[in-house]
């Protein structure tokens, strides 16, 4: 019985399949949690590598660390679709808020729970007692790296000398490196074709002042009704009272003079403003011979220019007349602390709006014609001052102080007579405005681009004196985002970088003059304006938080002030986030005052991210070049290196 019971094959089958479904079984749990686990996986990897996309996006628009951080976290768990996000860590690693560019990292830690903890545990080689399989994932996304720079370029006279070790000009090595770095960065940023404007220049060229450009003179940032501080310096419209004229006068009403009477024509009631006074200033300029027999004499005239009233006389000459000048573009420093900073203009504060150059005619001609009727009693006076380019006012029957000379505004509003003397070339209202208007950011990566700032920097022509700190400001307002110009991308934007290079070959200068001359101006009129004590305020804008002596008038003192205000305005950009790097050109440390100028370059200059000072590795290099003119090419080829090094590591 036993034997049979033994060769009796038929509940093996049965058996078998008990045996066999163990492995079959673990098989299946496995083949699940297996399954599961890469699934969740995949959605992991994909909601991380959406979340660093999108927090990109907010960290390049300005989102603060914790609103990204924040946002990230929420982006993440709301991709995770069939994951629980109590399973799931996020670590977010947010690039250096200091820097343009940099990468962000997401991580993300994914803790698994099986459906069979068994088999799992024979998946991943743990003991049975496993409750979990843990999986890691890391994203990383690369900000942008784009560059906005600005070439603030001295164009003061001395940059017509020849540059050391040279038979060339300085401003002639300076345009072929300036142009150098342009085509080099150029050749780069065409190769960025995802984004959009990738290196951008512009060009501030620089001597006593900064040219903006005469375009831009109804921008609301220029003030257009006369309520800046600076608007009404070293004018005086008092003398034009309506008892004086009842036609033609001004009058001041809560601050800002108006035109008043009707002998401003279309222009009544409105501001006397620099602007103004470019458009109402005539001179004859040439007289007509009528060869008719009848003549045809327009007396007033409609808006469009076209005849209103005239009359019919017999044939004279006629004098003819024009406006005597336009406005080039040039304006003045703003009132501390505005001359040191990027604050937007707003008219609810006008000492942030800016102010054209107007230079007044100085005291030298006057004209008199004591009974104010055209006869043959003109007395001619020539005081022998600077910049005279107008007739002083002629009625006066005791002679005017030069002070009152110049300051009077009634001999604007007088033809200026024809024979008298010319202005000196140079001189007249926008005397010391001698540069070409500043060339806004154009993106280099386009060829009509490119060739506008090469274009503008073959143009430059040197001429003046030295501000640099005024050329700074420029550079700084070139690349900003805030007005006077908006080309630059947003301020707060990441993976962006905000650069001012600052050239010059020599130390800040502002012409000193003799107090017992020019009407106590105390210097040549400028981007300061003039120096000298103003009723209006208690210390000359120039020593404005400075720690000069606020009442020594002299050239050695305007370099110390030029200077201090140079030093705020580079903390001012660098705290700003704007890289500063500067060059002297041809300056020696032989001689005192370009020591200190070469110093104070140094100090205003930003430092390398990448480079190390190789007389003290454990400090980064600073970015300023003492170059001469026969190592300029070469300084600007290591500057392209240290720009191509911001766009490319970030």
């Amino acid at each position: 019985m036993i034997r049979t019971f033994a060769r009796d094959r038929r509940g093996n089958y049965a058996l078998m399949t008990v045996i066999a479904m163990v492995p079959l079984m673990g098989a299946v749990a496995i083949a699940v949690d297996y399954t599961e686990l890469l699934r969740q996986k995949h959605e992991t990897l994909n909601a991380l590598d959406a979340a660093g996309l999108a927090t990109a996006q907010q960290i390049v628009s300005g989102a603060s660390d914790d609103s990204a951080k924040a946002y990230a976290k929420d982006f993440f768990e709301a991709n995770l679709r069939h994951v629980k996000p109590a399973n799931t860590t996020l670590t977010v690693t947010l690039p250096n808020s200091n820097a343009g560019g940099g990468t962000l990292k997401l991580q993300a830690a994914l803790k698994y729970q099986p459906y069979f903890l068994p088999a799992a545990a024979m998946l991943i080689g743990k003991s049975a007692s496993a409750t979990e399989v843990g999986f890691t994932a890391t994203s990383e996304v690369r900000l942008k790296n784009t560059l906005e720079v600005a070439l603030v370029l001295d164009n003061s006279g001395s940059m017509n000398y020849l540059g050391s070790g040279t038979g060339e000009k300085r401003i002639d090595l300076l345009k072929d490196a300036a142009k150098q770095l342009v085509d080099t960065l150029a050749l780069q940023a065409q190769q960025m074709k995802q984004v959009s404007k990738p290196v951008q220049f512009s060009l501030v060229p620089f001597a006593a002042s900064v040219n903006v450009g005469p375009t831009h003179d109804q921008d609301t940032w220029m003030d257009q009704d006369g309520i800046s501080p600076v608007q009404h310096e070293n004018f005086d419209w008092t003398k034009m009272t309506e008892a004086n004229d009842s036609n033609k006068y001004a009058e001041k009403v809560y601050g800002v003079w108006y035109k008043r009477g009707a002998g401003w024509g279309d222009s009544k009631d409105q501001p006397l403003t620099r602007f103004s006074l470019y458009a109402d200033m005539t001179v004859e300029s040439g007289r007509e011979e009528v060869p008719n027999t009848k003549q045809y004499i327009c007396d007033t005239y409609k808006k469009n220019g076209t005849c209103d009233k005239g009359h019919w006389t017999t044939p004279e000459y006629i004098y003819t007349t024009s406006r005597y000048a336009s406005w080039q573009g040039c304006v003045e420093a703003r009132p501390y602390p505005y001359n040191d900073d990027d604050t937007t203009p707003d008219t609810a504060d006008p000492a942030t709006l800016f102010v054209p150059m107007f230079a007044p005619d100085e005291a030298g001609t006057l004209w008199r014609d004591f009974n104010r009727d055209g006869t043959n009693d003109i007395v001619s006076a020539n005081y022998g001052y600077g910049n005279n380019w107008w007739a002083d006012w002629p009625y006066d029957p005791i002679d005017p102080t030069a002070s009152q000379r110049q300051s009077d505004m009634r001999k604007y509003f007088l033809v200026k007579p024809y024979g008298s003397a010319s202005a000196a070339s140079g001189d007249g209202p926008n005397a010391s405005c001698t540069t070409n208007p500043i060339t806004t950011l154009k993106d280099v990566s386009q060829d009509a681009q490119k060739q506008v700032i090469k274009d503008a920097i073959d143009a430059m022509a040197p001429n003046g004196n030295t501000n640099a700190p005024e050329g700074l400001a420029w550079g700084w307002r070139t690349v900003s985002s805030n007005e006077p110009f908006t080309e630059g991308r947003p301020n707060s934007e990441r993976g962006n970088d905000k650069v001012v290079i600052v050239l010059t070959d020599g130390a800040n200068t502002y012409s000193a003059l003799s107090d017992s001359l020019y009407a106590n101006n105390r210097s040549t009129y400028a981007a300061y304006g003039y120096t000298g004590p103003k009723a209006s305020q208690s210390v000359t804008r120039m020593f404005m938080n400075t720690s000069v002596p606020k009442t020594t008038y002299t050239a050695t003192n305007y370099t110390a002030a030029l200077d201090e205000q140079m030093k705020t305005l580079c903390a001012n950009a660098k705290n700003s986030n704007i890289i500063v790097m500067t060059v002297s050109l041809d300056l020696v440390d032989t001689n005192a005052d370009e020591k200190k100028a070469m110093a104070a370059l140094k100090s205003c200059a930003s430092d390398s991210r990448f480079r190390k000072d190789p007389t003290d590795p454990s400090k980064p290099a600073k970015l300023y070049w003492n170059a001469t003119g026969a190592t300029l090419s070469d300084d600007f080829k290591e500057i392209g290196n240290e720009l191509s090094n911001l766009r490319i590591v970030g």
